[in-house]
């Protein structure tokens, strides 16, 4: 099970931090993902990486302001979200699955378990 939270109410230019909490039986095996989307839009991936740390993988447009990291002993993986525009905007929802190989980070079919969504909204 997955809990996101974080979410809320910033000015542009502001800074959030979300945080998914994987309840249950994890491993380092594990990959988790943060997907957005906007009413009216796809899913977009935002950034995963596996438990272990081998493997991370941020989106090209997003990776100069969003990092994702994760502290293993809380079951916890983060998204630190900083420079926010009003286009940022949108429910964020992470995601897990085992041993996905970098490419498939970004596929949101490749997640078994998705959590409920934490909503960012950016004010201009």
């Amino acid at each position: 099970q997955l809990q996101a939270s974080g979410g809320g109410l910033v000015q542009a230019g502001g800074s959030l931090r979300l945080s998914c909490v994987a309840s249950g039986r994890t491993n380092r095996d594990y990959a988790v993902g943060w997907f957005r989307q906007a009413p009216g839009r796809e899913r977009e991936f935002v950034a995963g990486m596996r438990l272990s740390g081998s493997t991370i993988r941020h989106a090209e447009s997003l990776k100069d302001r969003f990092t994702i990291s994760r502290d293993i002993a809380k079951n916890t993986v983060y998204l630190q979200m900083n420079g926010l525009k009003p286009e940022d905007s949108a429910v964020y929802l992470c995601a897990a699955a085992q041993r996905l190989i970098h490419s498939a980070l970004g596929v949101p079919s490749s997640y078994n378990y998705w959590g409920q969504g934490t909503e960012v909204t950016v004010s201009s």
